[in-house]
Order: C-alpha cells, then structure tokens, then sequence
C-alpha cells in the first residue's frame, strides 16, 4: 500500500510539484509568523537579558519597560541598605533626540548605566569596550541600526539632544522590534542628555487672605535644545536628587527572592520589585494581551494553515478521482475501506514530510539572514519547529479526510461497468 501511494504521489509530478508549493508556501508562513511572534516577545524584554540582576525595582506606575514613572538615585542608597542586598546599582532608560547630519532628526533609547558596574553589560560587544563609556559623552550602538542612525565607523560624532557624542562601540543583537535603537552610554553622560537644553522656572504667589508664598517651580525644554552645545558641559557624578529609571539589585547568595522583594517595597515607597523572569512575563504579556500585534501574526499563521488546507484537498481530491477505477478494483478484490483511506493517508503523510523539510531550511536561512542584516530575531525553537511539524500533519491528514469522502461512495462494481 505505500508503494502505491508513491505512485499516485509522483505518477503526475507537475501536480505533485504545485501541491508541495502550495504545503511550503503555508509551512512557511506559519513558522515564520510563530517565530517573528517569538522573536518579538523576547525582544521586547531585550534590554533585560543584558542584565544580570536577580530582581529590578521600578515605579509602582510602571507598565512595561518603556513606559513608567522616574525614581530618585537616592533609592539606590537606601536599597543597598536592606538586608539580603548585595549589590544595587541604577538604570536610567529614557528616550532622545539623535541628530547626525543637516536637519535630520532621529528617536533613540539613551540606557545609561555604570561602566564599572557588575549589574549590566551590553551583549555582544563586537567593536569597541564598555570602558571606553568612562569617557564623557561616549556612546555604544548596536550594528544593525548604523544605516538609520547615518554612522559609518567608530568614532563618528553625532548630537544626543544638544550634547555631541561619540560612538566608541559596537553590539550585535541589541534591537528590539518596538523600540527605537539602544543608545549604551555612562549614566553620568545619560543624565547630562536628558537635562540638557532644560530651563527651570521658580515662580512664587501671595494667595489672598494668606501669610505664606506657594512657590512652584517648572521645567521646560528649550525649542532650540537640539542646537549642538559648544563646548558642552563637563558631566558631574549624579546626586541623590538626579532622578533615574530602575535599580538593579542582586540579591546575597541563597536569599529568597519573594522575601527580599517585599523587603525592597517596603523601603522604597512607590515602587514595585521584579525577579528577573517576572519582570521578562510583564513585558510580553502587555504586548501580546494590551496590543494587536499577537492577534496579527496568529492570524497570518491562520491563514497560512486554511491556504495549505485548501491546496492539499484539491489536490488529493483531484488524485482520487482520476483513481477511482483503480481504488474500485482494489475493492472489488476484497481490500477492505481502511486499506483505501490507508492509501490516500499514506499519500497525504509523505506530502506534509516532503514540504515540511525544505520549508523549515528555507525559514531557518530567512531567520539567520534578518538577524545578521537588520537584527531582527525570528526566534524558530525546537518545540516550535515540532509544533509546526504536528500542524502540517494535521493540515495535510486533514486534507486526506475530505478526499476520501469520494471513495467512501465508491461502489466496486463501477469497474465493471464499460
């Protein structure tokens, strides 16, 4: 019986060809969207795979990682003080203006962190060291976002804001897909960006019937702060005051993390303390439950899965048909009507291995190429790839089911009919 089915599968091998494309095409298109859908879950949490911090402290407003409230730099002090912390160290994670050349403008995310520090590093470091980031206004980038920023090498100037920086490094794998290009740089220099070209205004008022001033003091951007500031400030060590977005912790050596948790909110008002793969879940499940992007891609894989129906159960279909005397005469000589839908499941089978291989290969070549040229993770992991295997399976089975339903009527004393 399989080697009949073989012959059915290769008799007409133009047929064949068009319904292997077709199983490709929908194998394809469901590996790829899962793993860009994978891929994109990770990235969002990109940011946090370059730390080695067991918990993250954060506003109690906070969202996802892009999106929160700002904490006082003297929370590090007094998180260094709890019990079970062995180290603290903070994160400022805040957008910028980029300006290359001319007018042109760019969005990027300054991440300032303490080049001597031990909580974080950049990945990957391909060109250049972190502890060229003890320099003032120095910056690393990651290679694949040269084009968009208008750097060609190491050692191109641009302006941050309104400060000139200059690029002493490169990473490989540092881009998410919903944010705009990481900018690694000291936390000194990261403060000096995101304050400068500010104006504070202190204004004071008598309210009538009152003894006491109320006095408020605002601070505003200059319109002109991307104007490039010469010579630009020597940047200073951050006070207590200066504000910043997360402390990293690291918690002592066989301490509780849920523990040292609660310990770390109770001394920090208004904020809110993260393991590690916690803080990783936040991030995906906001992107995949409070936006349509999950909804997108699963239904582009959807879609993929209804195309390989289609194409397998016409061609099946049509493969039974022009069959139907042979598969009458099978029953005629007794072959009972398993050993018939055995033959067109058989069928069905060899046709999702043989379009499931090279569909895989070519994914897996796709997702290599995105993410040495543009840096984008088409994340295909084992499991996925089984899953997707079981998919195909299915989807062609499927198929077969809808063609045997022609057989299923076949009366075997058709072939004797002229």
């Amino acid at each position: 019986m399989v080697s009949l089915a073989r012959k059915n599968l290769l008799e007409d091998i133009p047929r064949f060809l068009v319904a292997q494309a077709g199983i490709m095409f929908a194998v394809s298109l469901v590996t790829l969207q899962t793993g860009i859908f994978n891929g994109f879950t990770r990235s969002t949490g990109q940011l946090i795979h370059n730390a080695d911090a067991d918990i993250w402290v954060a506003s109690e407003s906070q969202v996802q990682i892009e999106l929160t409230l700002p904490i006082p730099l003297s929370y590090v002090l007094q998180a260094r003080q709890v019990p079970g912390v062995e180290l603290a160290e903070a994160l400022i994670f805040s957008g910028a203006m980029w300006r290359r050349s001319g007018s042109e403008i760019a969005s990027v995310k300054v991440v300032g962190f303490d080049p001597n520090g031990q909580l974080f590093t950049p990945k990957n470091l391909k060109k250049g060291s972190v502890s060229a980031l003890t320099e003032p206004y120095t910056a690393i980038i990651d290679k694949t976002t040269l084009e968009s920023l208008d750097i060609k090498r190491i050692g191109d100037v641009a302006t941050v804001n309104s400060i000139p920086t200059r690029i002493v490094g490169l990473t490989q794998g540092n881009r998410a897909i919903v944010s705009n290009p990481f900018l690694f740089t000291s936390l000194k220099s990261a403060n000096v960006y995101l304050t400068s070209g500010q104006k504070s205004d202190l204004s004071c008022q008598l309210p009538s019937g009152s003894q006491e001033l109320v006095c408020t003091n605002t601070s505003t951007r200059s319109p002109q702060s991307g104007t490039p500031i010469q010579p630009p400030p020597v940047p200073d060590k951050l006070v207590a005051s200066d504000l910043i977005t997360y402390i990293l912790i690291k918690a002592k050596p066989g301490e509780n993390l849920q523990a040292l948790k609660k310990k770390l909110e109770a001394a920090l008002p208004n904020t809110r303390a993260y393991t590690h793969d916690e803080f990783i879940l936040k991030n995906q499940n906001y992107w995949q439950q409070r936006t349509g992007v999950g909804f997108i891609l699963g239904l582009g894989a959807v879609v993929g899965i209804i195309v390989g129906v289609i194409i397998v159960g016409q061609i099946l279909y049509s493969s039974v048909s022009d069959h139907l005397k042979e598969f009458g005469t099978l029953k005629a000589m007794g072959a009972s009507d398993w050993t018939v839908y055995g033959v067109i499941i058989e069928q069905a089978i060899w046709m999702a291995i043989l379009g499931y291989l090279p569909s895989v290969a070519l994914c897996y070549g796709v997702a290599t190429w995105a993410y040495a040229t543009e840096g984008i993770l088409i994340l295909i992991t084992p499991v996925s790839a089984i899953a997707v295997f079981g998919i195909t399976l299915v989807m062609c089975v499927g198929s077969a089911i809808f063609a045997i339903q022609k057989v299923t009527r076949l009366d075997p004393a058709m072939v004797f009919k002229a």
